[in-house]
């Protein structure tokens, strides 16, 4: 077994096609291995949480937890010994995620105050990240990343006008209501945060406006919050088909980007079909 092992570590292409690779069955078990762990994970942080968890089952959880950290150390560590690029890896979405995944323990070892002090304690529940990496197992999460990548640009032009939007709207709040002495608009950084709630359709009701025009603008802001919620989610969906719809380029998956034969019908990496 032992010898196995180390003949694995010396063969970095077959390893690679192991750890990252899906269209293999040991590249398949090693998928499914990581998904039980990520999903017995979460199941010991949820019940970590509880107050009444005492005695030989907080015991248990911590063993548990050893073991699981010992684990997603080794992945990254493998992932990141047998990666052609080892920065391009470390600095990927996933690699950001599997070391946000790995590192929390190691912290509570570094501050041995965490056992008592709750704000240390809570990077014991950054382990939270390790549910994105099932993002990695799923062909959909490939689109759906594309789709805000290529979008990324769209939504920030569209985020800027909704601020200069706010602040023009919450002026003109704070011009019809800052002469009233029962309204809440006693400035213009309230009056944007008034506008930012009603705009978005929170709604917290803790500042509303008490004269007729106030109350008219108010109910136009109202209106208008519903129509600039569905701009990104529309903006993001025409990404997502003009993707589906993309061939096969230079090589590349239009879904994923990954390396794919011509002889090859759906891509090896994300399962899109060419």
């Amino acid at each position: 077994m032992f010898k196995k092992l180390i003949s694995l570590l010396k063969d970095k292409p077959r390893l690679y096609d192991i750890v990252f690779e899906a269209d293999t069955p040991a590249g398949r078990k090693f998928d499914i291995m990581v998904i039980i762990a990520i999903s017995v994970s979460l199941i010991v942080m949820f019940v970590e949480s509880l107050q009444i968890v005492d005695g030989y089952i907080k015991l248990a959880l911590e063993i548990i937890e050893g073991c699981l950290t010992f684990f997603f150390t080794a992945e990254y560590l493998v992932r990141l010994y047998c990666s052609p690029t080892k920065r391009d890896y470390a600095l990927s979405f996933f690699g950001v995620i599997d070391f946000l995944a790995t590192i929390p323990p190691y912290l509570v070892l570094l501050f041995p105050a965490a056992r008592y002090m709750l704000v240390f304690r809570a990077f014991r529940f950054i382990r939270v990240f390790r549910i994105f990496k099932l993002f990695s197992f799923i062909n959909e999460g490939f689109l759906l990343l594309e789709s805000i990548r290529r979008s990324m640009t769209k939504i920030l032009v569209y985020f800027l006008f909704v601020w200069i939007l706010v602040i023009c709207i919450g002026t003109l709040m704070f011009i019809m209501e800052g002469n009233s002495s029962e309204s809440a608009f006693s400035d213009l950084p309230t009056s944007i945060y008034w506008a930012i709630v009603t705009m978005t359709t929170v709604g917290y009701g803790d500042i509303v406006p008490v004269t007729a025009t106030g109350r008219f603008l108010a109910g136009m802001v109202m209106v208008l919050g519903y129509t600039i919620i569905a701009v990104p989610t529309g903006i993001v969906s025409a990404t997502m088909v003009d993707l589906t719809k993309e061939a096969v380029k230079d090589g590349l998956c239009p879904r994923c980007g990954g390396k794919v034969d011509e002889e090859d019908r759906f891509c090896k990496h994300c399962g899109e079909k060419l």
